[in-house]
């Protein structure tokens, strides 16, 4: 409003313009002597604008993916003082917004034919610790070039993606990539009794895929038919995806960008997004406190 004031009050006057907007003259001349000299602003206006400074800069470092909720507790980790209502006014003035989850995806070709585990998770995505449970799934995009396919492997424990993979075609083999390359990472042994949970999709429950599961030693579980909820932690980490990638980010052009984005997403993800499911820290700070915690008990005992 005091923008559009200065802007046209030569040629309309100051006065004419502020009494249709219902405003008093002088609180325009006070915003404009503030403008000119700093320091007749009031101790909130000086406050709100180093906030806004540091609000400014967590959102972009999110790459404009966070909103009020995410960006206040980025400040509170830094030791700023500051209210949430703070941060959403001052967002709202800024013209500032994080980005909104769109609709579900379902991407299941279930095969009722094949054998199929019990589901040993039964909607309980818990893990006490790290490789214990890991659900997967995967989702698709729409490029230039054609169709892409994602896959995620997530550890549940930290809600940290432990294995991604990429690809043009929907087979046993692009899942059975995501799969390798979170064996390759996190080494699970037998004392780990890792649980594999993903949904009724015929990849997972290939011949190749179900043999590769045996000889990790990895026990495996599905979720039941017709319910909506079977694997829903990892259904809700490819709504963050598409949300913060895929529609953030779109168009596409090719696989290579898509892939590239996909990495960069996962390594933030992983190290810098807080996410509220864990205490509003990083997938990568839970499982090093947890780590620290089992090393700290072990040299006690």
């Amino acid at each position: 409003m005091i923008a559009f004031i200065g802007e046209h009050g030569t040629v309309f006057g100051v006065g004419p313009i502020c009494r249709v907007l219902g405003i008093a003259p002088s609180t325009f001349y006070a915003h404009k002597a503030v403008e000119h000299d700093p320091d007749l602003a009031s101790a909130r206006a000086k406050r709100d604008l180093l906030d806004k400074d540091a609000i400014k800069r967590a959102h972009d470092a999110s790459r404009g993916r966070y909103g009020a909720r995410k960006v206040w507790h980025v400040l509170r980790r830094e030791g700023r003082d500051i209210a949430r209502c703070t941060v959403e006014r001052l967002m709202r003035s800024m013209g500032l917004q994080g980005v909104v989850r769109g609709k579900k995806v379902i991407t299941t070709n279930p095969d009722a034919a094949q054998p199929c585990p019990d589901d040993k998770v039964n909607r309980a995505f818990v893990a006490e610790m790290p490789n214990q449970l890991w659900v997967l799934d995967f989702t698709y995009v729409s490029s230039w070039q054609g169709m892409v396919y994602v896959a995620f492997v997530i550890d549940v424990y930290a809600r940290k993606i432990v294995g991604w993979r990429v690809s043009t075609s929907m087979t046993t083999g692009f899942v059975l990539d995501a799969l390798n390359q979170a064996i390759c990472q996190r080494a699970p042994s037998e004392a780990d009794k890792l649980i594999h949970h993903s949904d009724r999709g015929s990849q997972y429950l290939s011949i190749k895929y179900t043999e590769r599961l045996a000889e990790a030693g990895i026990d495996t579980s599905v979720g039941s038919v017709g319910d909506s909820y079977d694997n829903a932690l990892a259904e809700s980490i490819i709504g963050l995806f598409k949300t913060e990638v895929i529609n953030f980010l779109g168009p596409w052009k090719s696989v290579g960008q898509i892939e590239w984005e996909t990495l960069k997403w996962v390594d933030w993800y992983n190290t810098d997004r807080l996410h509220s499911a864990i205490g509003y820290v990083t997938p990568q700070e839970a499982e090093e406190k947890f780590y620290k915690t089992l090393n700290a008990d072990e040299k006690a005992a």
